[in-house]
């Protein structure tokens, strides 16, 4: 799928409100993480309506949410106005592929499903950016769409291999958790959460 043929698809899904990721609280990874680290700044890739992000500015950590639709900006800035923490979550417009509009260093970087809908290109361009602004030592937190041959893998999905050798070099896996994810309407099709370390 291309870039522009991803964009249009989501950008439907969010006017047509199809958005099953729209839950009020960030997966119990992230709030199993939030609870173990102490507040920072924080990086959220592909940030949808902002849950994670304001989840986390509701516990004290500053944070940016990038996104490349429209209308999930414009909620997540609503969203965190309504839940009194506008000063502490900021979103910005843009793609994870291109973030010269952000600079670090920061202590954690967040993706929730969106890396693996990139190309190869983009993949490239994604893990540059997010080792750019990281701090050394800081945490890259992945959960990705795993492509298995057979199966249709929604957002076209990333081979686990892919994932190591992206990060391979510049992080440190700390822990990966495979896994099974169920979408309505689809077969589950296997994802998996990745832990790294920057170097």
């Amino acid at each position: 799928m291309a870039e522009d043929d991803v964009y249009q698809n989501l950008k439907t899904r969010y006017e047509e409100g199809r958005v099953p990721w729209d839950d009020e609280l960030p997966p119990p990874e992230v709030i199993e993480m939030a609870a173990r680290l102490s507040p920072g700044r924080a990086l959220d890739l592909g940030c949808g309506y902002g849950r994670s992000s304001i989840y986390l500015a509701r516990r004290d950590w500053t944070v940016d949410g990038v996104d490349f639709i429209p209308l999930a900006i414009a909620r997540a800035l609503a969203r965190a106005e309504q839940a009194g923490v506008g000063d502490l979550a900021s979103f910005h417009l843009g793609k994870v592929t291109n973030l010269r509009f952000l600079s670090g260093p920061y202590d954690w970087a967040l993706d929730v499903g969106c890396m693996h809908a990139l190309d190869d290109a983009g993949l490239r361009q994604y893990r540059d950016e997010v080792y750019r602004l990281l701090r050394p030592g800081g945490l890259y937190m992945l959960f990705a769409h795993l492509r298995a041959e057979g199966i249709d893998v929604p957002g076209r999905g990333v081979f686990e291999e892919t994932v190591h050798d992206l990060f391979g070099r510049s992080f440190t896996l700390e822990r990966e958790v495979r896994g099974t994810t169920q979408v309505e309407g689809r077969p589950p099709f296997p994802s998996a959460w990745f832990w790294f370390r920057r170097n």
